[in-house]
């Protein structure tokens, strides 16, 4: 029996509106704790705030939980101002980081044929102006000297 389901073709071919690799100020939309046992994470999904063009999009990504990488769930709470009170007894509280704004570094890795999105690196809001245009000049082969 043949069935005929609608777009299933589109999702053959790589995403028009995939996020590229760059600089983004970006808002918590949602994190999610997801228990592995070697390999406990947060998956967060991100909204786009600035560039405009890309503005309203998602990214979603996993930062990982495990002893040797919580530096870098350490680093995303700092930078986007995570409540220090909760940070300093060791709690995640996921209503507490919806709507927190930040700036965030990403890049794609294919795995195995998969496309996994990495985050790079973390900033607070108030750099967006800083790192955005550093961005826009590293783009355009501009080099400061």
């Amino acid at each position: 029996m043949k069935r005929r389901i609608e777009g299933l073709s589109e999702t053959a071919h790589p995403a028009a509106d995939a996020v590229p690799d760059g600089v983004f100020l970006v808002r918590v939309d949602r994190a999610q704790y997801r228990f592995h046992p070697a390999k406990p994470f947060y998956i967060l999904h991100l909204s786009i705030l600035e560039p405009r063009e890309l503005a309203g999009r998602v990214i979603s990504g996993r930062v990982s939980c495990t002893p040797k990488n919580l530096w870098k769930l350490g680093w995303f709470l700092r930078d986007f101002f995570y409540d220090a009170d909760l940070l300093g007894r060791d709690e995640v509280d996921e209503k507490a980081l919806s709507g927190l704004r930040g700036v965030v570094k990403i890049s794609h890795t294919t795995v195995n044929g998969t496309s996994l999105l990495n985050f790079d690196g973390f900033a607070p809001a108030s750099q967006w102006a800083e790192l955005s245009s550093a961005s826009c000049l590293k783009n355009t082969g501009s080099e400061v000297a």
